[in-house]
């Protein structure tokens, strides 16, 4: 039951990432492309949620849903004209075909990938660091040093309100 569970979860996050990605590129208002970044970046953080990468999720949902989503989402409030978008060039062509190029080269490279998570004969204290750094950077980021992790908050805070105060029309 719960291999089923975790198939279904699995495709029902690829689903929503790459959606969220085909969103991106294909629509012209730059804030809605901004909030289907979000949702991209929030179905990547569930798949490593999903395989036991829960250290990379939370990473995925801080840095890039929350920081980087945001940024992306006050460009495009500061920017005249963003229903409009970028017109279609006669670039446009070529950039398709690079990006199929691209593509093919990777899914070529992953195909053909062997995928051992860690080496057999990898020395037993190498191989704990790459186990549980994940999990003692978690304990020192929210037991040590929460204090400065709430501040660096704060003042990232403070930095989007000052730069909204900025460039508010009067």
């Amino acid at each position: 039951m719960e291999n089923a569970f975790t198939e279904v979860a699995f495709w029902t996050l690829s689903i929503v990432t790459v959606g969220g990605a085909l969103g991106v590129v294909r629509t012209h208002n730059m804030f809605r492309a901004a909030l289907l970044l979000v949702v991209s970046f929030v179905g990547v953080a569930g798949i490593f949620a999903l395989v036991n990468a829960e250290f990379l999720a939370v990473v995925q949902l801080l840095v890039y849903a929350g920081g980087v989503a945001v940024l992306v989402i006050f460009a495009a409030m500061i920017t005249t004209n963003v229903t409009e978008g970028n017109r279609s060039t006669g670039t446009q062509p070529f950039a398709v075909l690079v990006s199929l190029v691209l593509l093919s080269a990777l899914v070529s490279a992953i195909v053909q990938a062997e995928w051992a998570l860690l080496p057999d004969d990898m020395p037993a204290p190498l191989a704990a660091a790459f186990v549980d750094t994940p999990a003692a950077l978690g304990r020192m980021l929210l037991n040590e040093f929460v204090l400065p992790f709430e501040i660096a908050g704060v003042v990232l805070l403070a930095a989007v309100i000052g730069a909204l105060s900025l460039v508010r029309e009067r």
